[in-house]
């Protein structure tokens, strides 16, 4: 086939896929998009962020209804199914994945379902009968999760984080093997409906990317909750019952619970791409090479999202997904302006993060202070009453600049933003002074980087 279909092939209709086919759309480029499933906006929209974080909204808005005193005072009591929680979830899929849709219809992007295999570099087959050409393609293909073969996961009591949504009854007991960010944002979320809970992490201490000190709040916050941590733990066996599912450790451990969920890695859609046609290879985990464009080592073929491995956050997929278009428009410029992307981990309290950690900066000898604000003293969390939490601020001793922000409580992730924005900041722009400068509104948990910045300013002058 000599005449192309199109002027870029979008593999993949999730936040990866979305931000490139709207990039290249709104530069007046002829995009289309495959899709393998029904309905668009991928995994991140139907069976993982959207319905992950809208189900712990339902759960956390009902927990602290019930516990509130004035409720507990008349008597309130509500008897709830997992199938109400999981009503308000398919609502705002629903929303999500039409949203997703007229977007790409209002912008002439055509949208193809069916799988889709490369030809060669330039052309791919969707369902074996439908050949596209064009002159880039951009693979968003995403991730599922890893399950060893040895597992038996069409057990009715043994659950990944994507089937873990169907979900029809409420377990006493449940064991999480994994404790990566899904394993302790559904240890978190779940907990709030008193199921007892064992978080088996395989390392020796929970999330070790985040900065010390708020994993270690973490531990703490989630031991406060009941919560039991095992870490430095490996599983030898998982065996479903009629009953429940028995997880056996290598350290002689056995663990019965009612349900398991698996968390343990991800790997990404790229086995049916045929990308040896191509001359490109994933790694055992299925993830996809990039350079700093990513760009395949095949010039005019990329790859992004989930489906290159870490970070594997939407919103760090939409960016890379118009990075990868803006390199085909040759808009390089673009591309340097992205600044960092923040972390959001919606564990119970949340956990946001930009920047170094303090370990980073002492194995770098680079002299930082700390500035910290507690948010027992904010007046804002004592009016909501949740006092529970800390942002801490590091910067540069000596030309004050900000070099990391970490929040750990209610609202990080959107606290987090403010942060971020100082930090993008070019030359003196970026510095602790414009916290200490600025008027926040009052009582707001953004006026937490104000006492933090005095916190940190007043330990070197």
């Amino acid at each position: 086939m000599s005449e192309k279909t199109a002027d870029v092939i979008v593999v993949g209709s999730g936040p990866g896929g979305e931000g490139a086919a709207m990039q290249l759309a709104k530069s007046g480029r002829c995009v289309q998009l495959v899709e393998r499933y029904d309905k668009v906006g991928g995994g991140c929209t139907h069976w993982g962020t959207i319905p992950s974080k809208a189900l712990r909204f339902a759960i956390y808005q009902l927990t602290e209804a019930l516990s509130h005193p004035l409720m507990r005072a008349c008597g309130v009591s509500v008897n709830f199914t997992m199938a109400d929680l999981k009503a308000r979830t398919e609502s705002i899929i629903g929303q999500q994945e039409g949203l997703r849709r007229r977007f790409f219809n209002r912008n002439d992007v055509e949208v193809i379902h069916g799988e889709a295999r490369f030809v060669d570099q330039n052309t791919m087959l969707v369902d074996g009968d439908r050949k596209l050409q064009a002159d880039a393609i951009i693979l968003a293909t995403g991730s599922r999760p890893y399950r060893p073969d040895h597992i038996d996961f069409s057990h009715p009591r043994v659950f990944d984080s994507d089937s873990i949504l169907s979900l029809d009854f409420k377990p006493r007991t449940m064991s999480v093997y994994g404790a990566g960010v899904v394993g302790c944002e559904y240890a978190s979320m779940l907990r709030h409906l008193e199921i007892k809970i064992n978080l088996v992490n395989s390392r020796d201490r929970l999330l070790d990317f985040l900065d010390d000190e708020i994993s270690d709040a973490l531990s703490y916050h989630m031991r406060e909750n009941g919560i039991v941590i095992r870490h430095d733990e490996k599983y030898v066996s998982i065996k479903g019952q009629d009953d429940g599912v028995e997880l056996e450790l290598k350290s002689g451990k056995r663990l019965k619970t009612d349900i398991l969920l698996w968390a343990a890695g991800r790997t990404g859609n790229s086995d049916t791409l045929d990308l040896d046609h191509v001359g490109l290879e994933a790694d055992s985990r299925g993830y996809v090479a990039v350079d700093e464009f990513y760009q395949t080592q095949v010039p005019g073929i990329y790859a992004v999202g989930d489906l290159i491995g870490f970070p594997s956050l939407a919103s760090a997929a939409y960016t890379q997904g118009r990075a990868a278009a803006n390199h085909f428009l040759g808009n390089l410029d673009e591309i340097e302006a992205l600044g960092q992307i923040p972390a959001g981990i919606y564990t119970s309290p949340e956990i946001s993060s930009i920047g170094q950690t303090e370990r980073e900066l002492t194995e770098a000898c680079v002299p930082y202070e700390v500035g910290v604000a507690r948010f027992k003293n904010l007046a804002r969390a004592q009016i909501t009453g949740r006092p529970v939490g800390m942002l801490k601020i590091l910067f540069h001793r000596e030309t004050l600049a900000v070099l990391g922000v970490h929040c750990f409580g209610p609202n990080a992730a959107e606290i987090i933003h403010i942060g971020q924005a100082v930090m993008d900041r070019q030359g003196e722009g970026n510095s602790l002074k414009y916290f200490l400068r600025t008027t926040f509104n009052y009582p707001t948990m953004a006026e937490a980087y104000r006492v933090a910045a005095h916190n940190g300013f007043n330990r070197i002058f």
